[in-house]
């Protein structure tokens, strides 16, 4: 299979945008991709963005996003206090912010939210991130939950194991407030990586997924 290189090793790496609209998120979506991505070199800048919290879950995502970016010189992490659940109600507010992040940021690429995840801010931030950035490479990822709305994605980024397992203890060591919710578990997050690996032929056996709408040979 032919494959696409994010950036050959011999350029000085790309700037990041990481948009989530909660805590855990990004890590969720696309940590092993960021994790990955870090290590081989290929990671300029990060601008890491949170919407909702409180101050309990900023706390853990600070940390967390801190731990995923230690090795990132040039970061900058934003937890946004908008209401967890209400995020199409403060629309106004919430687009106003991203015009602050689109004229202070220049990303080359974007991870966001799926198109057609059926939680309402996940899908918000999906569809504000396409209506703000109009020039960019922007994966979408996914976040399997009780909905059942995962999708055919068409674009995998291969884990090995290493990265597999350093995503999860992670995710496991930095959001205990979310332990009380039944798919917060090494399981979900587990199983999700092996059938995208499946569907992707990776050997070392774990993938995560993305739903790319535009991309330019």
């Amino acid at each position: 299979m032919l494959r696409l290189d994010f950036a050959n090793k011999t350029t000085k790496g790309r700037n990041l945008l990481c948009l989530g609209a909660h805590c855990d998120d990004i890590e969720i979506g696309c940590g092993g991709t960021i994790l990955k991505l870090i290590k081989e070199g290929r990671v300029k800048s990060v601008r890491w963005v949170v919407f909702t919290s409180n101050k309990e879950r900023e706390l853990e995502a600070k940390k967390s996003a801190k731990k995923f970016l230690q090795e990132v010189n040039e970061r900058e992490i934003n937890i946004k206090s908008f209401k967890d659940g209400f995020l199409p109600s403060q629309l106004a507010e919430v687009k106003q912010y991203f015009e602050e992040i689109k004229n202070e940021s220049q990303p080359d690429l974007i991870f966001t939210h799926f198109r057609n995840d059926l939680h309402q801010d996940h899908r918000l931030i999906s569809e504000l991130t396409w209506n703000t950035f109009r020039n960019h490479l922007i994966l979408e990822y996914e976040i399997p939950k009780y909905d059942g709305d995962l999708d055919k994605p068409n674009c995998f980024v291969h884990l090995n194991e290493t990265l597999m397992e350093e995503k999860i203890d992670y995710l496991l060591e930095y959001f205990g407030t979310q332990f009380n919710k039944h798919w917060f578990d090494r399981e979900t997050f587990l199983s999700l990586m092996r059938i995208r690996g499946l569907e992707s032929a990776n050997e070392q056996k774990y993938s995560e997924a993305f739903h790319v709408r535009k991309i330019v040979f």
